[in-house]
């Protein structure tokens, strides 16, 4: 059905996830609500487990469970530096999730705007990379620009962007690839003519992570953050920062905090269960790569597979998806283009609401989402917020064919029950 050569065997890496194990009624669980959250292999459990079962303490003490939260720290740090290619681990920040980084680095950006200043937003993102924004704008008597996306194709109108960039604009805030209807931007492009009028660039990787290289060195981003959860890890926020944009800011922290870029924007006691289940996740992503080498450029390797592999899932899925009667898909469905997007699909289905076709594929054991998945402009945009959104259908790289075929039968199945009202 696809004509993409699969570059991976999905089936021994699926034997690493123990939840891939689920059953529903006596049939493996399908599991497509990845862009919701990921599953983890077995070696992030095993992470997460034994340090809590040897014991870890507040880090900074002078005794075996606090150095061990050290070390846990430093590892991961340097983990996600692998994975962002960063140029110094101290340009890796922890936090809860995207979203409390996010809600923190902008009220700490804040403080250099004036009056009279502006900063631009896009009708592509999820709300954790525009609320946030907006708060501090209104805090700031900051003017909001917004980057419109295309609704024929849910893609950025970045032909807008020059008319939106002046000498006064402080920030851009963009997606790299829509959570929703699984655009990827051309963040390279935005950045180079941001930085052309002195703008920052805050990029929100948390949906292109588990499905595309990132590379905050080529981009030149100010600042890029992605979720572990959402690439087969923990529930953690990874942040980048250029070490000289992470030392000159203020950070809201208190008073004995560590006053180095890394350290004094992790406010409070950091899970560190959780960050080590961080390394071991990158350590799972790195071994799809080839063997030998550095872990950034097996990282490299395994991204190319894993992207690979995926568009042959998203091209099995368009070309099925035209035979479903009544069924919509959103965003770009051009086979000829799918390097521009993820395999991650928002659709319609002619006679049902997102939620009865999301809970009719979730009795057979197929888990997709409905509703606005928090990227409340974009359905704005595509007017559907009042309209109960759209479904999700999310693959990532332990989907099977077999279950984009499973999916696609149940879409068709539910089509004809509509036919038959």
């Amino acid at each position: 059905m696809s004509t993409i050569t699969p570059s991976l065997n999905p089936d021994p890496l699926r034997a690493q996830f123990p939840a891939l194990q689920q059953q529903v009624n006596g049939k493996t669980a399908v599991y497509l609500d990845g862009p919701g959250g990921t599953q983890v292999p077995q070696r992030v459990i095993d992470a997460i487990s034994q340090a809590l079962s040897l014991g870890i303490s507040n880090h900074g003490g002078p005794f075996i469970t606090s150095e061990r939260s050290d070390a846990i720290t430093d590892a991961a740090r340097a983990a996600i530096a692998d994975l962002y290619n960063a140029r110094n681990p101290e340009e890796i920040v922890f936090g809860q999730n995207m979203t409390s980084l996010t809600f923190a680095i902008s009220r700490a950006i804040a403080r250099t705007w004036q009056s009279g200043d502006e900063i631009i937003l896009t009708r592509l993102d999820h709300d954790a990379n525009i609320s946030p924004w907006l708060l501090a704008a209104a805090d700031k008597g900051v003017t909001v620009h917004w980057l419109d996306c295309d609704p024929t194709d849910c893609t950025l109108r970045l032909d807008m962007l020059p008319a939106l960039l002046n000498e006064r604009t402080r920030l851009v805030a963009v997606t790299f690839a829509s959570n929703a209807v699984g655009s990827i931007s051309d963040i390279q492009h935005v950045i180079k003519m941001a930085h052309a009028v002195g703008a920052w660039v805050y990029v929100d990787s948390v949906h292109y992570a588990p499905h595309g290289l990132i590379d905050v060195q080529a981009l030149d981003c100010d600042f890029l953050v992605a979720s572990v959860y959402k690439f087969f890890g923990g529930h953690v926020g990874a942040l980048y920062g250029k070490y000289e944009l992470l030392d000159a800011l203020t950070a809201y922290k208190v008073r004995p905090a560590p006053d180095k870029p890394a350290g004094k924007w992790e406010t409070g006691t950091q899970s560190f269960e959780s960050l080590a289940g961080v390394t071991a996740a990158i350590d799972y992503l790195a071994d799809i790569g080839e063997e030998g080498g550095t872990r950034r450029q097996r990282l490299v390797q395994a991204m190319a597979r894993i992207q690979a592999y995926e568009m042959s899932l998203s091209e099995r899925f368009l070309r099925g998806a035209t035979a479903v009667p009544g069924l919509k898909v959103y965003g770009i469905t051009d086979i000829e283009n799918l390097a521009q997007r993820t395999p991650t699909f928002a659709v319609s289905l002619a006679g049902y609401t997102p939620e009865e076709v999301a809970t009719h594929l979730g009795k057979q054991g197929i888990f997709v989402w409905h509703g606005h998945y928090y990227a409340v402009a974009v359905m704005e945009r595509l007017g559907l917020l009042d309209k109960g959104g759209l479904v999700r259908i999310g693959f990532c790289h332990y989907n099977t064919p077999a279950e984009v075929d499973a999916v696609l039968a149940a879409l068709t199945a539910l089509a004809a029950l509509a036919a038959e009202k």
